[in-house]
């Protein structure tokens, strides 16, 4: 399986990096592109610079770099998550702004009807947002916002990350055991 995993400039970065670590245990071929916020917060929130990030991926790519494999629909792949989502950048996707890898590559999954998952994990959320959100569903998107369950009552922040990680997986298709099925 291939993957292009986005992390933007949104809050949240805990649960891009979850999933790439994820993505590696379980041998699945990652393709990281990350913008210039996206960098910028995973290393505030989390306190992972540029280098640390890249190692959790099997390619890492420019932002900047247009000419990449992921910028073409004839380099297949099974599907793209961004996570966290930003605003701007589900703003850029769902108006067809590819300025960047990461929307160019966003703008190549749609277009070829392949599975793109962006996890927005903004609040509260604007009528722009919802109606920029409501397109990209419209046009087979999932918009999986960051809100974790608590159903399973987690003990900690990993527990809560790993319930978004587990359902972005469940959106993939790929097997896990992040988190008890309900009724299990």
């Amino acid at each position: 399986m291939r993957v292009v995993v986005g992390i933007s400039g949104g809050s949240g970065s805990i649960y891009g990096v979850a999933l790439l670590k994820v993505l590696q245990e379980l041998g699945v071929e990652t393709h990281l592109v990350v913008s210039t916020l996206g960098e910028y917060v995973t290393e505030h929130e989390c306190d992972i610079n540029l280098e640390e990030l890249k190692s959790l991926a099997t390619y890492y790519h420019e932002n900047k770099d247009l000419a990449a494999p992921i910028a073409s629909g004839s380099f297949l792949t099974d599907a793209m998550v961004i996570v966290p989502c930003s605003m701007k950048t589900i703003s850029a996707v769902a108006n067809g702004l590819s300025d960047n890898l990461l929307t160019r590559a966003a703008d190549v999954t749609i277009k070829e009807n392949r599975k793109l998952i962006v996890v927005p994990r903004e609040t509260p959320l604007s009528s722009i947002h919802l109606e920029n959100m409501l397109k990209l569903s419209r046009t087979g998107v999932t918009v999986l916002p960051a809100s974790p369950g608590f159903y399973s009552h987690p003990e900690s922040i990993g527990d809560m990350v790993s319930s978004i990680v587990a359902r972005i997986l469940d959106q993939m298709r790929i097997e896990h055991n992040l988190i008890p099925r309900w009724g299990e």
